[in-house]
């Protein structure tokens, strides 16, 4: 499991450590200690920028911190329901704290492209004032859809800060220039070593030692202190207090400047528990519509991550179905040399079809990428199957002559090589449709669709698909000696 904690913003990063250690204590007692296996924190942004463009976790500053959650391999209860109470118990101990749930397995990570949340409504456009109320009211509204959680903006526009404002009349008064202001204060702030750096050899074990100077921050405690860093410049220009030559004012400004494609976008992320993707992403659909229309100029509304994932999948995963089943057809009319035998084969399909439905419902399951791909396999076995009862009905209307005998033998005595085939295939399938092993919840849908679909194709196959034959056959029969006996009556 991968916690995202997020304070209130301004939060220095050593009160934020001491609030995941109060985290972790309510995950403790959630969570059995012989079902925990490890935990993680990680404070803050890391210190590497090349960590920074590889991160996804929507880490944005001292005030942000990722709790990577490990369970043990065996005996342990379901991660959806940890989760799930973790959200109850977790915003109930600590109000006005963020927290909320990131991808953590590759899977679902790759179907995100990198975002930290499957649901990601972006308003691209320069207004980002305009924009950012338009986005809170988009969250808000989509905190009240059934299934809808872990909803948030990920951009901050409260972040606390200090403007320092340089008169600059005053600054070439005295001999300074604005860049002697901005290097001395980021001396006092940040220390030396980005300025200047400066390194000393010890004699002792030859290691070399970065030194640094700083003022140390617990001296700068007011606005007051902050006004009297020296301002230091050129050698013939005496030093001076930053009070003297700028003014100092709070403010609030961005947290986090988000951009795509050069475009600055603001982000409301969120995730969906008890209830289907596709049907948050239907419920909110509404909801954008609205808002687009309070946009101001140049504004859009782009809804990315693993919607746009889902749905872009399932149209090809849907014409692929179709595509399957007219691409069977087609091959089945180029081996028999028939437009009837073929469409009696695939008479078995709608049962597997409506197999696949009813066993996802009963077992809760979403239609999703695994299950569609399992319908394309149960398709094919019961094609396989389908085959199998046909062709030793033709053998055997060949020889009785009766489409009703015919029938019925292919549906007694190929009744033992159909049933054996389907259940190796359903036996196979059943430790993944359990979801049994590390990480079995994401193979288990495919499982489960195969199983349906086999069940009722092979009774479809049994059953269904004689009697077709029965009365596809006898109808031809009939036709084609009704104009024969018609003619022998006249003759006669």
């Amino acid at each position: 499991m991968r916690l995202h904690v997020r304070a209130k913003t301004g939060t220095r990063v050593e009160e934020t450590a001491a609030l995941c250690d109060h985290v972790e204590e309510v995950i403790r007692r959630t969570i059995p200690a012989k079902e925990l296996e490890s935990i993680v924190d990680n404070v803050g942004l890391p210190t590497s920028g090349i960590n920074v463009s590889y991160n996804n976790g929507g880490t944005i500053g001292p005030f942000d911190a990722e709790i990577l959650i490990s369970l043990n391999r065996e005996n342990h209860h379901a991660t959806e329901s940890y989760i799930r109470k973790l959200r109850h118990d977790l915003n109930l101990a600590f109000p006005g704290v963020s927290f909320f749930f990131q991808p953590a397995d590759i899977v679902s990570q790759v179907l995100n492209f990198g975002l930290p949340s499957p649901i990601d409504i972006q308003i691209v456009g320069r207004d980002q004032v305009a924009n950012y109320h338009i986005t809170n009211e988009i969250a808000d509204q989509l905190r009240h859809i059934p299934g809808a959680v872990d909803v948030h903006v990920q951009q901050m526009f409260d972040l606390p800060s200090l403007q320092v404002k340089t008169d600059r009349t005053k600054v070439q008064e005295v001999g300074f220039t604005q860049r002697d202001v901005a290097s001395s204060l980021l001396i006092a702030l940040s220390g030396s070593f980005q300025t200047a750096p400066s390194f000393y050899l010890n004699p002792d074990n030859g290691v070399s030692y970065q030194v640094a100077a700083q003022v140390p921050q617990y001296h700068l405690d007011s606005l007051q202190t902050l006004a009297g860093i020296p301002v230091t410049g050129p050698s013939g220009a005496g030093p001076q207090l930053l009070g003297n030559l700028a003014s100092i004012s709070r403010s609030t400004e961005q947290a986090v400047v988000s951009h795509y494609n050069v475009q600055p976008v603001i982000d409301v992320y969120g995730d969906v528990q008890g209830r289907d993707l596709g049907g948050v992403a239907k419920s909110f659909a509404g909801i954008v519509h609205a808002a687009e229309k309070k946009l101001p100029r140049g504004s859009s509304i782009i809804v990315r991550g693993q919607v746009e994932t889902m749905r872009s999948s399932f149209l090809g995963l849907g014409f692929g179905l179709l595509f399957a089943i007219a691409l069977v057809y087609l091959l089945i009319v180029m081996n028999f040399q028939s437009w009837s035998d073929p469409f009696i084969i695939i008479t078995a399909l709608p049962g597997a079809l409506c197999g696949i439905v009813w066993m996802l419902f009963l077992t809760r399951t979403t239609l999703n990428v695994p299950s569609l791909m399992g319908a394309v396999m149960s398709i094919g076995v019961a094609t396989s199957n389908s085959i199998l009862v046909v062709t030793f009905a033709k053998e055997r209307l060949a020889e009785t002559q009766n489409p009703f005998t015919a029938a019925l033998d292919a549906g007694y005595i190929r009744l033992r090589p159909v049933v054996m085939t389907a259940l190796a295939m359903i036996i196979g399938m059943v430790p993944m449709a359990l979801g049994l092993g590390e990480g079995g919840e994401q193979n288990a849908p495919l499982g489960r669709a195969v199983i349906g679909g086999l069940l009722f194709a092979t009774v479809a196959t049994l059953f269904f698909v004689p009697v077709v034959f029965c009365m596809i056959r006898t109808r031809g029969d009939a036709e084609t000696t009704g104009p024969a006996a018609t003619e022998t009556a006249k003759t006669t």
